[in-house]
Formats: C-alpha cells, sequence, structure tokens
C-alpha cells in the first residue's frame, strides 16, 4: 500500500487526535471518582462522607469528567451513522453548563446523527465567549435543523471571530486562539455536512442555526 493511499485528512486526523486524548483524560477520572467513593464508604476515617471538602472533591472530578465527555463528542471523531439518544445528549449539554454561567435548556426528541450533535455543541460553546457573565441559551430542535437562542444583559461579541459562521460578513476572519478553536470548527463541519449555516449577533444576543 502506497503512503498517497494511507493519508488521512487533516481534520479527521485532528479529530482521532481529540478522542484519543479526550479517552485518556477520562480513565483517571473515574479512578479519581471511584477513590472518593470508597474514601466515603471507608471505616477507617470517620464523618469523612460529611467533609465538605470531599463532597467539594466529587463535585469537581464530576464536573470534569462531564465537560471531557462533551469535548470528547465537540472536539472528536463523529460519523453520520453513529446516533446519541435524548438522555445522552442532555447529560452532554449538562456538561458544558454544570461549571459555567450559562443556563443551556433543551428542548427535542428522539435521537440524532452524532455529527449534528458535534455542531450543536460547537455552536454552544461559539455562544459561550460572547456571554462571559452568563445567560440563557435554549436549544430547539426544529424539523431536520437546530436552531440556539441566547439572550444576556450584557455581551461581548469578536467580529473577527463570529464572521466564521456569516457567510456574507465583510468583517475579515481572524485566527481562532486554542480557547476559540470551535468558531472554525463549526463552520468547516457545516461545510463537511452539506449543512446551512446561519448567525446573527448583537448587543442583546446571538442565533445561531443550521
Amino acid at each position: 500500500m502506497s503512503f498517497e493511499t494511507t493519508r488521512i485528512n487533516p481534520s479527521e486526523l485532528a479529530a482521532l487526535v481529540g478522542s484519543r486524548l479526550c479517552h485518556d483524560l477520562v480513565s483517571p477520572l473515574g479512578a479519581i471518582g471511584n477513590g472518593v467513593e470508597l474514601l466515603e464508604m471507608s471505616g477507617s476515617f470517620p464523618g469523612i462522607e460529611k467533609s465538605p471538602e470531599l463532597a467539594l472533591i466529587a463535585e469537581a472530578v464530576g464536573a470534569a469528567r462531564d465537560r471531557i465527555q462533551a469535548f470528547r463528542m465537540a472536539f472528536g471523531q463523529a460519523r453520520n451513522d453513529q446516533r446519541v439518544g435524548l438522555p445522552e445528549l442532555g447529560r452532554l449539554i449538562d456538561g458544558l453548563s454544570s461549571q459555567g454561567r450559562l443556563k443551556l435548556t433543551l428542548d427535542a426528541e428522539g435521537d440524532f446523527a452524532r455529527t449534528e450533535v458535534r455542531m450543536l455543541l460547537l455552536a454552544v460553546m461559539c455562544i459561550e465567549t460572547a456571554m462571559p457573565w452568563g445567560g440563557q441559551v435554549v436549544i430547539l430542535r426544529v424539523g431536520r435543523g437546530w436552531r440556539l437562542v441566547g439572550d444576556a444583559q450584557r455581551m461581548k461579541p469578536d467580529d473577527g471571530l463570529w464572521s466564521w459562521l456569516i457567510a456574507d460578513s465583510t468583517q475579515p476572519r481572524r485566527v481562532p486562539a486554542p480557547s476559540e478553536v470551535q468558531f472554525a470548527l463549526l463552520a468547516e463541519a457545516a461545510t463537511q455536512n452539506g449543512r446551512r449555516l446561519a448567525c446573527e449577533i448583537d448587543d442583546k444576543g446571538v442565533e445561531i442555526s443550521f
């Protein structure tokens, strides 16, 4: 087999790296969580199960594990023949919001292509950057597509980033920082999956649909 026939598309390679990193990070977090549970049940440390310090550790580990699972879906490999059920999608949404300032509300039924869910999580992360002081985001399933509507008292949009999601934007795109890579990934995912991406943002809120 020649080298040319075994080359991997750069975006697919990046997704494989994302999947690998998230997979390897989840395992030790699970071990820490199990260790906390064993400490709570241990008779060697009376009263430790009521310790606020241990409760804080357990909460932090759980939140980190949930967020990494959401990252694995957003930044990892996704095939259109893979499906995600509503309960799992709810957990992924909760994972993004558990320690953040956004209140996310999901209004959907059924199960969904993993590629759709990947775009959905990337869109939530994009909205998160424009609402650093918090806000509310409603995630709606509309026919075969999705609509995300965010409202906040204060917005902080970066035109150079949001131009990635606005087809007719006259604002030059800027190269995202590592914490902003979701903008470029969402734009690319929309193209790869044949989705028409629409976005509107102002000083009161934002709407993304695909």
